[in-house]
């Protein structure tokens, strides 16, 4: 059996907004965790492209990536993910180039194809109802902007071209699996919020997977949120303090919920639902939740794991994954 000793770790960070705190106080602090990953041995960090929620501060994801990799030296950074049906692939190539010819060696980028908001945010973004049927005509243009062989004559992304930025596809059903395996490229499955169809969706890939100029076998990574602490009885609190938070940010819209209106929440068929959506989460004391981890690991037939500390608080997350690296054996910079 696999464990979390013998996969890359990896980390997804929100960039959570808490409640009374500010984008910048989030984005300070997200600065903070990429340092102590990098400092402790994870192998990436990851942000992704949310839109019009009041507790995600990393919407322009590309500045957000180009902030934390001017204040850390070696980790790799990138989005998990783009996504790009919003926006153009010329544009997403110059901004990664950029990101590349500053930070070679560095730079990752995960494509999704959901709007990463609701349909009202969509229309704000001027996104084309079609767009997310383009997404692998897209994903090839793009790829074709990055390694400088264009798939538009007479135009190259620069910076851009001759970059090699990495694609990972990210997804949440068979749709991505098989696209993934299709182009020959990673696959992140977000099995942290949505973990309905990870096994099927990971054995399609497997199966389905050909060979590419950039992966040469199949490459899974997989998200899981991770909560510890020092006692089993601090982790279950922030446990019930996270399902709270979540009802606010998705059923209210961020609005303020006394913690009985919360519960009320979550024990209806809706809220039940959001539970589900956290299936996938390893909680407890560093040894139990490394436990976890080894069966998860073995569970969802993963490469890597991208944890997503998931604590109330930063000082929680940031806890977090320090009691994690210490028990998954990680390598220290």
């Amino acid at each position: 059996m696999t464990s979390p000793s013998s996969v890359p770790l990896s980390i997804l960070d929100l960039a959570i907004v808490e409640r009374g705190a500010t984008p910048r106080d989030a984005l300070t602090a997200s600065v903070t965790l990429a340092q102590r990953a990098e400092a402790l041995g994870y192998s990436r960090v990851w942000y992704a492209e949310h839109h019009n929620m009041a507790a995600i501060a990393s919407s322009a994801t590309s500045v957000l990536i180009a902030h934390v990799a001017a204040h850390t030296r070696t980790i790799r950074l990138g989005a998990g993910g783009i996504m790009l049906p919003n926006h153009s692939p010329l544009v997403i190539a110059e901004q990664f180039g950029t990101l590349a010819s500053l930070h070679p060696g560095r730079i990752d980028l995960g494509l999704g194809r959901a709007p990463g908001s609701d349909q009202v945010t969509a229309q704000a973004l001027r996104r084309d109802v079609y767009a997310a049927d383009r997404f692998p005509e897209d994903v090839l243009e793009l790829q074709g902007f990055l390694t400088g062989e264009s798939r538009v004559d007479g135009v190259d992304a620069i910076p851009g071209k001759g970059t090699d930025v990495p694609l990972y596809v990210l997804g949440s059903s068979l749709y991505g699996a098989q696209l993934a395996a299709l182009l020959g490229l990673p696959y992140a499955f977000a099995s942290h919020f949505a973990p309905q169809a990870l096994e099927q969706a990971v054995a399609t890939y497997r199966r389905e997977f050909r060979p590419s100029a950039q992966l040469d076998a199949p490459y899974v990574m997989a998200g899981v949120n991770v909560i510890l602490a020092d006692t089993d009885d601090a982790a279950q609190e922030q446990l019930v303090a996270v399902r709270r938070a979540r009802v606010a940010r998705f059923v209210e819209r961020g609005a303020a919920l006394t913690d009985a209106q919360a519960d009320a929440v979550l024990a209806s068929p809706q809220g039940r639902h959001l539970a589900t959506m956290m299936r996938y989460t390893a909680v407890g004391i560093p040894e139990l939740v490394r436990r976890y981890l080894d069966e998860f690991t073995a569970h969802a037939d993963a490469d890597e794991l991208v944890v997503v500390p998931a604590g109330p608080t930063a000082a929680d997350r940031l806890h977090s994954i320090e009691l994690l690296a210490g028990v998954a054996g990680l390598v220290p910079a």
